[in-house]
């Protein structure tokens, strides 16, 4: 199908029958059914084919709301009472700053409840985004239990459809796996059911870690191939999605938080507005292309930034090298040793604060920096030392978090707490902010602004280490789901308002690694942590996944040579965060001249290779990587496909392999080992239509540049 916005490029005050909206990349078709709810009959890319009229389109906007039954204009339950209330009224259409836009205003006459379907669309590329706006314009409050962000129907049936989701556990980040969907949703022979069936593949999220368990995340592929379909629920709180069958075809619903899974529930009185997180859908012609589609996207969204292009080297000195024990002794060594393997940030981790001899964990607050770890001129002769030797300085924050002894947690009034029946809360010896708060938020900036403005530091590593299920109900709260969801905001809006301030700042987002990896946090922040991992035979495939999460310029991948390794190992760790953002860390000071001489050479070539990484799409010759898999590839196509970067890892299997690249098949291509050089760490010869590795020793890692030739 091809969309055209033409049609749809005016106000439109009078009911239509059928009208459609898009770009040249991607087009919509809706239609006003009997009932009067607006339907989306087709969403496609040029070329797709769809069904003329398919049977299981679905009511734009999925709702819920106490005293009025399930399913208000709902997938499954559309034949109850209120399946026809949200009724179409308008819409308009346009463009601007590169987008394609598209709002449909639907109401409900009986309660004045007026929902706004946000739709939008980068020109050019097939992904839609999308959010609903609930504005109660009648006499009488009304309580939200749950609200799509986007619903759509009409997909081809379970039986043709694999579905693809991602756990997302501490140090075991990006596993993604695969299963026919009629796996989860039964077959019960609809022909002789009056009703659809009500199985469906259900996903949630939980608790103030928004990717703890999973990624937001899935995706659909036809199994025999042709079209795939993936998303992102964009919520920094609790998000669902479903999974399920409607009239022979299959439907996808995208909520953020909902009554049922996450306690969160709204009150709009007269004149009150609500607007969901927004979730996204990327198709494309197979998982490759839509998950390039969907990181193309997510550069499009996110904040800009000098970062995002200059993809400086960062080392930070915790993961197995300082893990929280800071002090001027250590660090000046290691900054020197950092500075002469080519590192451009010097970040100092935890510990850096901490004064008592009984542990920091739940001290943390005041944020001051500890005399007694830095004796001599205080850290700011430590960050002067970074400086001295052409570095920006860093330092790790946990800025959410008030241990229940700091003086900080007594100074501060308890509205500024997360709290539950009056009570403050406290999660493993802390208490949580609560940035709606202004005694937390102006706390907050005050920290960074001495941090940053006073001390000069340039990097925040911004952590976050407790979880808070199901979040916090202060006063106005109706429930702690919707308090969660309501301090998350606040807190990227907090954020951005402290790289308004400091526009040169840099800032790493960390949950213990990867259990805030979503895309509304993304879209602020300039880096995302993928693991805490420190086995560096586990990290390769969260590596090799992480660009399904998150832009490979911010995906950053711990890189921690030890001198106690062998040659084989220093290079085997550095090599699998060179398609990522490298984080260096490791005893560098502690190696020999031809071991740091490993370390800076594989820094020269992540160099030499970074500003096309920014521009860069992935794709993975081998599939999705496994937490097992024995042989492991990861792939960067650079636009104008004449240059491709390929990471490709072997723990095990045979020594020699081949590897599809289908997007430079048929075509001459050079192949050229970029790292490591050492004589007998491997080869690569093209062959025509692919790639044949040959890796002798395991572990052992290549890098590989592909340039097509002529």
């Amino acid at each position: 199908m091809t969309g055209t916005a033409d049609a749809a490029r005016r106000d439109s005050d009078q009911r239509q029958d059928e009208f459609t909206w898009g770009h040249e990349a991607l087009g919509a078709r809706f239609a006003v059914a009997a009932d009067g709810t607006l339907r989306l009959l087709q969403l496609a890319r040029p070329g797709d084919e769809c069904p003329a009229d398919p049977p299981a389109a679905l009511p734009l906007v999925e709702l819920t709301a106490l005293g009025h039954g399930s399913g208000w204009s709902g997938p499954r339950f559309t034949g109850t009472a209120f399946g026809a209330r949200l009724g179409y009224r308008a819409h308009r259409a346009g463009s601007r700053d590169g987008w394609e836009w598209l709002t449909v205003e639907l109401h409900d006459p009986d309660t004045g409840l007026t929902a706004f379907a946000e739709l939008t669309s980068p020109t050019g590329l097939p992904v839609l985004r999308s959010r609903v706006r609930l504005r109660n314009e009648g006499d009488e409050p009304l309580v939200v239990q749950s609200v799509s962000s986007l619903l759509l129907g009409g997909l081809p049936a379970p039986d043709a459809l694999d579905v693809h989701r991602a756990r997302n556990d501490w140090l075991a980040e990006c596993r993604w796996y695969a299963e026919p969907l009629r796996a989860s949703v039964a077959d019960i022979n609809t022909d002789v059911h009056e009703h659809d069936s009500r199985a469906a593949l259900v996903l949630t999220g939980r608790g103030s870690w928004p990717t703890d368990g999973h990624l937001a995340m899935g995706a659909l592929t036809e199994r025999d191939g042709g079209r795939a379909w993936v998303w992102q629920v964009e919520s920094p709180a609790g998000w669902r999605w479903d999974l399920g069958e409607r009239a022979h075809g299959s439907y996808l619903a995208l909520n953020g938080p909902t009554d049922a899974e996450h306690q969160w529930r709204v009150r709009l009185a007269p004149g009150e507005e609500f607007t969901t997180v927004p979730g996204a859908l990327a198709l494309g012609p197979d998982l490759d292309a839509a998950l390039g589609a969907l990181t193309s996207y997510r550069r499009a969204v996110r904040r800009p930034h000098p970062d995002h292009t200059a993809l400086p080297v960062v080392f930070n000195d915790y993961m197995n090298t300082l893990m929280g024990d800071p002090t001027t002794a250590k660090l000046l060594p290691l900054i020197d040793a950092a500075a002469d393997a080519g590192a451009e940030y010097f970040c100092i981790d935890s510990g850096w604060y901490d004064d008592d001899t009984r542990g920091w964990w739940d001290s943390v607050g005041a944020w001051q920096p500890s005399p007694r770890r830095f004796p001599d001129g205080g850290i700011q002769a430590v960050l002067d030392r970074i400086r001295e030797r052409g570095m920006v300085p860093g330092l790790w924050l946990e800025p959410e978090v008030v241990g229940v002894r700091s003086p900080v947690a007594a100074e501060l009034p308890p509205g500024a707490f997360f709290q539950r029946d009056g009570v403050r809360l406290a999660e493993q010896g802390r208490h949580q902010l609560d940035l709606r708060h202004p005694a937390a938020r102006a706390h907050l900036d005050k920290t960074v602004d001495r941090i940053v403005g006073d001390w000069g530091v340039g990097y925040l590593k911004l952590d976050y280490n407790i979880v808070v299920d199901p979040g916090t109900q202060a006063p106005g709260d109706l429930a702690p789901g919707a308090g969660l969801l309501g301090h998350a905001h606040a807190y990227l809006d907090w954020l951005s308002g402290v790289l308004d301030r400091h526009p040169g700042l840099v800032v790493e987002n960390c949950a213990s690694g990867g259990m805030r990896m979503d895309g509304a946090t993304l879209a602020v922040a300039q880096l995302q942590s993928t693991s805490d991992q420190q086995d560096p035979l586990r990290y390769p495939p969260i590596a090799a996944a992480a660009p399904t999460a998150v832009p490979p310029e911010q995906g950053a991948v711990w890189a921690y040579p030890q001198p106690e390794y062998d040659d084989g190992l220093i290079a085997w760790t550095l090599g699998g965060a060179l398609l990522g953002r490298i984080h260096l860390s490791g005893h560098l000071d502690r190696m020999a001249d031809h071991q740091l001489a490993l370390v800076r050479d594989a820094v020269e070539v992540y160099k030499s290779i970074r500003g096309d990484l920014a521009r860069a799409l992935p794709f993975w010759p081998l599939g999705l990587p496994g937490w097992t898999d024995e042989w492991l590839a990861l792939g960067l196509r650079v636009p104008g496909d004449r240059t491709a970067y390929l990471s490709v890892w072997r723990r095990g299997g045979p020594s020699e392999l081949r590897l599809p690249v289908r997007h430079l098949a048929g075509r001459a291509v050079r192949a050229d080992g970029l790292h490591p050089t050492a004589p007998g760490a491997g080869r690569a010869a093209w062959d025509g239509d692919g790639l044949t590795v040959s890796v002798p020793r395991t572990p052992g890692a290549l890098l590989i540049r592909l340039t097509a030739q002529g």
